[in-house]
Order: C-alpha cells, then structure tokens, then sequence
C-alpha cells in the first residue's frame, strides 16, 4: 500500500470508532480521528501516535454540510487526500413509536444518513482523482428491525442502500462501498441502553451472549477487523455488501 493513503473514521472518540481508528493506523494509513468534539479524539490520536502511526483530531458535527466540507479540506490539507472513509458516527434515542418526538427522528437521521451521505459526497472527488477508493458505512442487525428503535433501525437501513447505489455508482473509479452491521458489540452505547432498561451492563452482556451462537457479546476490535478486510488492496472486487458481523447468522 501506497505510505499516504489517507483513511476519515467518524465517531472515532470512542467505541468502535476508535477501534478502528487504532487498526488502521496498524494497516499504514494515516488516520483522521473525527468526532463532534475535537478534544474527544485526543485520547485516540495519543494511542495512534505511541504506537508509531499517523493521526488528526477533527472536530465535525456530519450533519452539518459547511462543517463536513472544511473538515475534509482540513484533513486533504494536513494528512493528505482521504481515499478511506468509515462512516461510523452515530446516536441514539431510542423510543416507542407512540413516544418519540420529532427530534428523536430528526437527530438520529441527521447524524447516519445524512451524515454518511455528506461525508462520502465530500470524500468521492479524492478517490475519483486517485481511481482508489474505500468506503464503509456502519449498519446494524437493527436494520432489521427492533422494538423502540423505529428511527435507528429505518437510518441504519437506508444505510444498506445508500452503500449498495455508492457501489453502482463508484465502481468504475477503483473506489469499493461496502456496509458492516454489527450484532451486538460492548461499548458505551450499549451501555447507556442497559442503564435505560435498569439492567447492570455485566447482567445485560451475559443475557445477550446466551441467544448468540459463539456465545459471547462482539468487541469493537471484531468490527475493526472487518473494516480493515474491506479496506485492504485484496478485497478490491468485493463491493456492494452488507456483512452481519453478529457472531451467528442472525441478529
């Protein structure tokens, strides 16, 4: 791999984000750490630079146009031009139908769909140029479908055929979109949903393990791992796809 390959994590402060953030700093890219709050990705950038990799704090709020474009130029500017990007950042507020308010809607489409559909437009022209290109969007097995999820689960599903028609689209220019949909995965999302349903994380882990055929929850480094598969020069004729990396066939 070219050494100024140039890879955008989004919501790398944390979470899966930084996880994958710190494996493709390992994989030789230099890595911009973007997050709502600069200051949030110091801890990420720190961990990527004691281990000898490359990496930017930028702080961006995807949902906004104006800011998703400066920070592009800012990391074409400082690093180089980005020919990876993972759409990572995301929330939740969750709810049930009858319960959730307008904003609950808006802000959750705001920060996935929206948010994914700008940083791509932002990013395309850079892989274009460089007739190499990489995209991962972050799904979800609530795609599917999942109570109290009715905003989260239509974004993370738009997202599927978002990755599909960026595919269709892009191919022609060596650039690959593909989508991970994680099962379970231990990070402070999680957490915040077992506080919400008043379980103790540790009682909440061991319940979701016990319906997962490799009987344990995922780790961010399980979703990291597969990112850097979709990002390595071999997987270049795998394009389009929506991988389920939940540890068993369902969600």
């Amino acid at each position: 791999m070219a050494d100024s390959r140039v890879a955008i994590v989004t919501g790398a402060a944390r979470g899966i984000g930084a996880a994958t953030a710190k494996r493709l700093a390992e994989d030789g890219f230099a890595v911009a750490v973007i997050d709502l709050d600069e200051k949030h990705c110091a801890e990420t950038v720190s961990a990527i630079e004691a281990a000898g990799g490359k990496a930017l704090a930028v702080g961006c709020d995807v949902s906004d146009a104006e800011q998703v474009q400066a920070a592009v130029d800012r990391v074409a500017a400082e690093l180089g031009a980005p020919t990876a990007l993972v759409n990572n950042a995301g929330v939740i507020r969750d709810n049930m139908l009858f319960k959730m308010s307008e904003d609950d809607w808006d802000t959750v489409m705001g920060v996935h769909l929206r948010g994914a559909f700008l940083m791509s437009r932002a990013v395309q022209k850079h892989m274009v140029e460089a007739k190499w290109g990489r995209i991962v969007n972050l799904s979800s097995t609530s795609a599917l479908g999942n109570r109290g999820q009715a905003n989260y689960s239509t974004a993370k599903a738009g997202l599927q055929g978002l990755t599909k028609t960026l595919a269709i689209e892009l191919g022609k220019y060596g650039v690959t979109a593909n989508a991970i949909a994680p099962g379970f995965i231990a990070t402070d999302m999680t957490r915040a949903t077992a506080e919400r349903v008043g379980m103790e994380f540790e009682e909440f882990t061991k319940a979701a393990a016990a319906s997962i055929p490799v009987a344990r929850v995922g780790q961010p480094e399980d979703i990291a791992n597969t990112v850097s598969f979709f990002l390595d020069e071999r997987a270049g004729f795998v394009s389009g796809q929506v991988i389920y990396v939940a540890g068993g066939p369902k969600a």
